[in-house]
């Protein structure tokens, strides 16, 4: 084949075939391969116009590729990944380089790449948001790897990325498992906006909100500083009909989510790295506790609950609500970006937080305009500790506590779940205040297995220990 493709892609699912279609779109020529030959034969036919070149074996495919070749691999996570990789191996040539663009877990990520790097080839673990739509148009990509492969990568990654305010919704996360770890996360505080949208949802269909009403509040909140796609998508899902029942769609869909394993691996992750996530954890237990519809519908006929009186003026309720919705989301990125930190520092990632938050402004699921002003609270102050310390931050937080606050009461006096609601005003009053009871905790565990303790009147790093009376059963 005289004129070989510039870049390659194997695995023809909508996702794989959009990233085609923006690639080819940026003045690329594209090859493409998929297991089931029929598919690759069907996307090509279908895009005669296009610069693709459709191959039936994964020789015809490597053989059809320029040096060093580029091979975009978005297939299933887990062992399809290796599979793909092996096959993949005796077919390449030293300095080629590998892609895999799928939700792979970012300890396997690390895995590949050290395999890979025995074999002369080179690895790139890069995190795909913004769903079918960012595919083909613009998403956020997330590339780890070594330096040198980013800068081969790099024009091709900017070129179908996001792109907000001129700047390209793609930057070099790290080396190994960093590009994977930070869309794991992004996905955790994903996780998190999604579920504090629904109890916002849940308090106002409470409170006896029709749903052109709630199209109403949403459509109004996304021209405000909770402007997101998340926000600007519910405006629209209660827009719509059943075209069966003529009902809102959203009434008729079962209330049992699913989940694809990146909210538990980044609550797994916290919880090896010491660091607190409640509001990505309460979100992902509110998906488990979701699907035990079963269990629920039986337990709504035997555990009682109050009497939902919910007194509070529409209009007040749609502030109040917004503020702790606002507040919430302000915690869930804190969190999450707490987490990034942390096991950035921990593996030597050198993560930049900033150009993190800079790539999530477009492209991506979570993308909002306050994501700028996240940017801008690391680009002013990259040691920060906790994004809630920025100034922008922290005025919000003071000036909306009190409906925060107001908000989870009426709800929880009501009967109504809000977990993430209540789980992110507890991380917001744990770190705020000076002195918590976990010195009794601390008396606790030395009575019973002599663990010591420190003192409020001696020096840090100093421990004691109580000789305390024997308690008889």
């Amino acid at each position: 084949m005289e004129n070989k493709s510039d870049f390659g892609l194997i695995g023809l699912a909508v996702m794989g075939q959009n990233l085609v279609l923006n690639v080819e779109s940026r003045g690329f020529q594209v090859s493409v391969y998929n297991r089931t030959g029929s598919v690759t034969d069907e996307f090509v036919s279908a895009h005669p116009d296009k610069k693709l070149v459709g191959t039936q074996s994964l020789e015809e495919f490597v053989q059809s590729l320029a040096r060093p070749r580029k091979v975009m691999i978005m297939v299933k996570a887990g062992g399809p990944v290796d599979a793909v990789i092996e096959s993949l191996i005796p077919l390449l040539e030293e300095g080629d380089i590998i892609i895999d663009g799928g939700n792979s877990l970012y300890t396997d990520t690390e895995r590949r790449d050290a395999w890979l790097e025995k074999e002369g080839l080179r690895f790139i673990g890069a995190g795909v948001s913004g769903g079918e739509e960012g595919a083909r148009k613009g998403p956020s990509i997330m590339p780890g790897g070594p330096e040198s492969t980013w800068d081969v990568m790099k024009p091709i990654f900017e070129s179908i990325s996001a792109k907000v305010d001129g700047e390209a919704c793609v930057t070099h996360i790290g080396p190994g498992g960093a590009g994977h770890y930070v869309k794991m996360i992004h996905n955790g505080i994903e996780y998190g906006d999604m579920q504090l949208i629904c109890e916002a949802y849940s308090i106002f269909k409470a409170a006896g909100f029709t749903a052109e009403e709630l199209a109403a509040v949403f459509t109004e909140w996304n021209n405000g500083d909770l402007e997101s796609y998340l926000i600007q998508i519910t405006a629209e899902i209660f827009k719509q009909n059943d075209p069966e029942t003529g009902a809102p769609i959203v009434d008729v869909i079962l209330d049992t989510a699913g989940q694809k394993g990146t909210g538990r691996w980044t609550i797994m992750n916290a919880v090896e790295n010491a660091v607190v996530i409640s509001t990505i954890n309460a979100a992902v237990e509110a998906r488990i506790l979701s699907s035990m519809k079963e269990k629920r519908v039986d337990a709504s006929t035997q555990l009682e609950g109050p009497k939902v009186e919910l007194s509070v003026e529409k209009a007040a309720l749609v502030d109040k609500v917004r503020d702790a919705l606002y507040a919430s989301k302000i915690i869930s990125y804190a969190q999450g970006l707490d987490l990034i930190a942390t096991t950035g520092e921990q593996k030597g990632w050198n993560l930049d937080l900033a150009a993190i938050a800079a790539i999530w402004r477009g492209g991506c699921i979570i993308r909002a305009r306050f994501l700028n002003r996240i940017t801008d609270a690391y680009r002013n102050n990259a040691e920060l500790s906790n994004l809630m310390l920025d100034p922008f931050f922290k005025d919000v937080l003071n000036k909306n506590q009190q409906n925060w606050r107001e908000v989870v009461a009426l709800a929880v006096s009501n009967g109504i779940p809000v977990p993430a609601f209540s789980a992110s005003l507890g991380y917001y009053d744990s770190y705020r205040n000076e002195r918590l009871s976990a010195n009794l905790l601390q008396a606790q565990r030395d009575f019973f297995g002599a663990h010591t303790y420190e003192r409020t009147d001696k020096p840090r790093g100093e421990f004691f220990h109580t000789d305390w009376p024997e308690v008889i059963d």
